[in-house]
């Protein structure tokens, strides 16, 4: 098998990496950089001369002589980092300012700062670097979008096969797409923390089973070596959890992984999440939670379906929401 082609870009920035290593800068393995802030924190909380510590990726770099601007990008959102020769070098070598960051560092690279807090003059909160290292270089260009004084969006991400097939590009360049992942465990820990409290038990069932039951789908089928015999996987996991009622557990629930081979379509996926609830107790065992706004839980907030209970997606809602979840795409349920 041949080696994929790279790109007159990913060519460029390998030669970069190959003088950065002359130079006795070699940013693999990345190293441990403990951090002291994040950058929403400090737009939020301003202070005037504050000694921060940051690291993300480098998003957008404005060369100015002896002066440049750049953006920080880390895991809570961007600040403007300014670079100033002198301060950065305050000796006679200025290589690490008018080599390694003039010319030598590319849009997505990992660095980390540390410097101090303040506001331009058009009042855009900054940090003024006194120290930078190159954690980690990028060998792929990043697409980066952008955004013209109308609020117009050019060069957007926007294909839907590229940002499913590369999601951690999707990330990185589309960082709204991040409150999906933030929203969908903020959910599903509070759904574990309603069951918790419930007196249910979080348990796992097989994934790997030698009758696939439970649901009418077509299931996907694999091979035991071991035991030359084929298996399938679980198109449902209810069985498993009544069987644990059989065994003497009260309530039982379970998020899985169940996979059905149906027709492929925007809004469903063959490998889904499902949360399914066995119970063998009476319904008034299930309102049992006590916080500031809701103390029980009444039964018609219930839909029954023979020995499985599944909350109406309104109790969800507004259960959610009370626990720090505003904002959720009821598919996620």
């Amino acid at each position: 098998m041949s080696a994929p082609e790279l790109s007159e870009l990913e060519i460029q920035r390998r030669e970069t990496l190959d003088k950065l290593r002359a130079m006795g800068i070699d940013p693999y393995p990345a190293a441990l950089y403990p951090v002291s802030d994040f950058a929403t924190d400090l737009k939020v909380n301003f202070e005037e001369g504050k000694q921060v510590c940051l690291a993300g990726r480098m998003m957008s770099q404005r060369v100015m002589g002896k002066a440049s601007f750049a953006e920080l990008q880390d895991s809570s959102g961007r600040i403007q980092v300014y670079f100033n020769r002198d301060e950065l070098c305050p000796g006679e070598d200025k290589t690490l300012y008018n080599e390694v960051f003039k010319r030598l560092l590319d849009l997505g690279d990992f660095i980390g700062v540390k410097g101090e807090v303040f506001k331009t003059q058009v009042g855009e909160t900054s940090v003024n670097v006194k120290e930078f290292t190159l954690l980690s270089k990028a060998l792929k260009p990043l697409p980066l979008p952008k955004t013209d004084a109308d609020g117009k969006v050019h060069d957007a991400f926007t294909d839907p096969e590229m940002r499913y097939s590369q999601r951690y590009t999707d990330l990185v360049v589309n960082t709204h797409v991040k409150e999906v992942f933030v929203k969908r465990t903020k959910l599903f820990a509070a759904m574990r923390e309603y069951f918790n409290h419930a007196g249910y038990l979080e348990v796992e069932t097989p994934i790997l089973q030698s009758i696939p039951g439970g649901a009418a789908a077509r299931p996907f089928v694999t091979h035991h070596n071991a035991l030359d015999m084929p298996l399938y996987l679980r198109i449902a996991n209810e069985l498993y959890l009544k069987r644990l009622i059989v065994g003497g557990f009260d309530g039982v629930y379970e998020f899985s992984k169940d996979m059905q081979a149906l027709q492929l379509l925007p809004i469903r996926n063959q490998e889904r999440d499902i949360i399914i609830q066995v119970f063998g107790v009476p319904p008034e065992r299930f309102g049992i939670l006590n916080n500031s706004n809701r103390s029980t839980i009444d039964a018609s907030d219930l839909i029954y379906a023979k020995d499985v209970m599944v909350p109406r997606l309104e109790f969800w809602r507004s259960y959610l929401q009370e626990r720090m979840v505003p904002e959720y795409d009821d598919r996620l349920i």
